[in-house]
């Protein structure tokens, strides 16, 4: 008789998403892809910009790079520039419309704070 005992491997933790969509950001994506942007995809980054270090940057692209990772969710798909990924994950993109503006936006759990004019933030 084995009286041996196996040793357990450790349980891993699901992570959690890169990004989520709510339902009126992939409304807006699909009209987006839909009208002017057929034949693209919605590209995801981050680059260095105003007085807390890093701002979200978003163009449409043609194809996948090799440095994306692709998001797909509510059946919209973006691009996420793979060396933002660590910065996003979690990250919940909206869309806004307001009396005089509208747009994307991003709740960033990662996030530690943001400049006054909220053009930037940092980790």
């Amino acid at each position: 008789m084995d009286t041996s005992v196996t040793p357990a491997s450790p349980t891993r933790r699901a992570l959690p998403p890169l990004m989520r969509l709510t339902e009126v950001a992939a409304d807006r994506l699909r009209t987006l892809y839909a009208k002017g942007q057929q034949g693209t995809l919605l590209r995801i980054s981050l680059a260095p910009k105003g007085c807390s270090g890093l701002s979200y940057r978003m163009e449409f692209v043609p194809e996948a790079g090799p440095g994306d990772e692709l998001v797909t969710d509510q059946g919209v798909s973006v691009l996420v520039d793979r060396k933002a990924t660590l910065f996003l994950i979690g990250t919940v993109m909206d869309y806004e419309v307001k009396n005089l503006t509208s747009g994307f936006t991003f709740t960033n759990p990662n996030e530690k704070g943001r400049c006054g004019c909220g053009e930037s933030f940092h980790v």
